[in-house]
């Protein structure tokens, strides 16, 4: 797990003294990625650096590697679990390897299969490898978007980097597309960022890079589902099977491995079959003060039963909103979602025995996890009511008062899937923007992110609909930006054994009925969690990381939220009227706008550092030494 910058030049000719030292400095920008060791290419057409989290093979692999005496210059963020079985494959080509790193196996695999090897990798990656003979560059992603990538074009060329900090200047522009969509989905929905210049590479893409010509992407990975029919027992052997596998390639590590554990059972099952190959393994869990706000004791019972050692921490109101400037700061887009507070706690306190953990990312995508997805089913007796009939219905739900039982059913029911379902989460609607934004802008409307996504599964039962968009919204601009931007901040690297290639292939066939059913989600999954996990998680409603921000918004927090809502300098931005409005409504217990406040004051919050320069990066970029309150169980 490591972190790059990349610089392909515009013109050839070797940077000056200034602009190399400003390079490395955008370098050290990310030395959280890569605290063991740092490398620096550079020729007359490519500029290359990189840090490094050592993992596999530590004593080599040094990057930008280079490969076929200089012809390939490389640099690699993340990890590769079929590199075993890749290596021993290129070996009987008769193809020789000087280290044993998973870095040389990509570069040779490259030099053999071109942009077809990117299909082969097993891992969650972001590459960039410049080909000296053929003066072209070449970069890909990793299928679900688990590592960052991020590029911008300048008069200088082309800059690509594992983290937008390293790209940014002091006089970037807010991308106001990039804005509305973050009010509505708590993120910025990829391509693009909240920087006008700033692009992502999207998941499964390739790109290539030659002289005089521009960028070209192609998908060599688009997830899809297809179900087939086969017994239960059929499902829960396959699973079983290829999650055991997932596993196992996961663990690969010369350093320390340890998993996270809530009481849930995604990250449950992955501690059991972990524990097979690691009986020591070590385990991690976070919780609040807050009555129903934490699952330490679950946590801590299936460590127990599991025989694995707990390290549980609370967290206090006081010391969340103390870390919320260093989080934003890593976190580089603003994320509304306050489980990414817990996550960066609960990796902090992993980091202090691990270098590696493990987490149940992806299970609830691929496996039907969403209560959400309940909802096509009890809907239902709306598709036999005849169109004018469901018109009437609709124009009756937007006359009843806000708060009125029945309302949003109806609501829900005469509106379709399409047009009510945007991802996992959505905050704001275009009317709501439309009052909160000084500049609203009536072209970037939200539906214009899952349109396309809608098109593409239009024929697919509602429920596959939803997790395609969640998969291609919620996973890569929420669920995986936090995990990879709060485990990095502490030289942590976190992997996800339900996002593997192999798992996917048996997810995409599994029918719905067998995900969303007798009251449950994830029902084939927890059928093949049996026996293998304990009984008291098999059927727990999941909880993620619950934050009582509704709670504290109204007590520990108010003064800090009115603090940053007068003190934020983006009136010029946001009607400030309305974000007042929504928090006195909300304390004197009207109405729970918990949600919404939130996402304004994490954009205030993101704009007072990344615009207003208000905070010391060199206090957020210090590593968190805090002395933490940690209870080995």
């Amino acid at each position: 797990m490591c972190g790059f910058i990349g610089l392909l030049k515009a013109q050839e000719k070797m940077l000056d003294l200034e602009e190399r030292e400003e390079f490395k400095n955008r370098l050290n920008l990310i030395q959280h990625r890569g605290p063991d060791d740092k490398g620096y290419f550079e020729d007359e057409e490519i500029v290359l650096g990189f840090r490094r989290l050592s993992i596999i093979d530590i004593n080599s692999g040094h990057q930008p590697f280079s490969y076929e005496d200089d012809r390939y210059w490389m640099v690699f963020n993340g990890e590769i679990y079929n590199y075993v079985e890749l290596r021993e494959s290129l070996q009987q080509k008769d193809v020789t390897f000087k280290t044993d790193s998973d870095t040389e196996v990509i570069i040779a695999l490259f030099a053999n299969k071109g942009v077809d090897a990117f299909q082969q990798l097993r891992g969650m990656f972001s590459i960039l490898i410049w080909d000296k003979q053929s003066q072209c560059l070449y970069g890909a992603r990793d299928p679900f978007g688990i590592k960052p990538f991020y590029y911008k074009e300048t008069e200088q060329g082309i800059y690509f980097a594992s983290e937008t900090k390293s790209l940014l200047s002091n006089k970037e522009q807010i991308e106001q597309q990039g804005l509305q969509d973050y009010l509505t989905f708590q993120y910025v929905p990829e391509p693009i960022s909240m920087s006008q210049e700033v692009k992502r590479v999207e998941p499964g893409t390739y790109f290539i890079k030659q002289k005089d010509t521009p960028l070209t992407f192609h998908h060599y990975f688009k997830p899809n589902f297809s179900p087939v029919n086969k017994t239960e027992n059929e499902w829960i052997d396959q699973i079983q099977s290829r999650l055991d596998d997932s596993v196992q390639k996961h663990m690969r590590s010369d350093v320390p491995v340890g998993s996270f554990l809530s009481g849930g059972i995604d990250s449950s099952i992955i501690v059991a079959l972990a524990k097979r190959y690691h009986p020591d393994i070590k385990t991690f869990s976070v919780g609040f003060e807050q009555d129903g706000y934490s699952e330490i004791e679950v946590a801590k019972e299936t460590a127990d039963k599991l025989g694995v050692d707990n390290y549980s921490y609370i967290i206090t109101p006081e010391e969340y909103v103390a870390k919320l400037p260093k989080i934003m700061w890593h976190m580089d887009d603003p994320l509304a979602d306050p489980a990414c507070v817990p996550l960066y706690f609960v990796a902090r306190e992993a980091k202090k025995h691990v270098t590696v953990v493990l987490s149940g990312e992806g299970a609830d995508e691929l496996f039907g996890g969403y209560n959400i997805y309940h909802e096509p089913e009890s809907l239902r007796v709306f598709d036999s009511i005849p169109h004018p009939a469901k018109d009437l219905l609709a124009r009756v739900a937007k006359v009843l008062p806000e708060g009125v039982r029945g309302k949003s059913f109806l609501e829900r029911g005469t509106t379709p899937l399409r047009d009510r379902y945007v991802g996992n989460a959505k905050m704001f609607e275009e009317h709501e923007k439309n009052n909160l934004l000084q500049a609203y802008q009536q072209q970037h409307i939200y539906q214009n992110i899952t349109a396309p996504l809608y098109d593409q599964v239009s024929q697919d039962d509602p429920v596959n609909q939803m997790q395609y968009i969640d998969i291609h919204t919620w996973l890569r601009g929420d669920i995986l930006l936090k995990a990879d931007k709060m485990t990095m901040a502490h030289s942590l690297e976190l992997r996800v054994p339900f996002l593997d290639k192999e798992v996917f292939q048996t997810a995409k066939e599994i029918p719905v009925n067998l995900k969303i059913t007798n009251g449950t989600t994830k029902y084939i999954l927890r059928q093949a969690a049996r026996g293998i996990v304990p009984d008291h998680v098999l059927d727990r409603k999941k909880l993620g990381f619950p934050v009582p921000i509704r709670h504290w918004l109204k007590n520990e927090l108010n003064s800090w939220a009115k603090q940053l809502i007068q003190e934020s300098q983006t009136d010029h931005l946001i009607n400030k009227k309305v974000i007042w409005h929504l928090l006195d409504e909300h304390c004197i217990g009207k109405r729970d706008n918990s949600r919404k406040i939130w996402t304004v004051l994490m954009f205030m919050l993101w704009y007072q550092i990344y615009v207003e320069h208000k905070f010391d990066i060199s206090q957020l970029q210090t590593e968190d030494k805090t002395e933490s309150k940690l209870v080995h169980v």
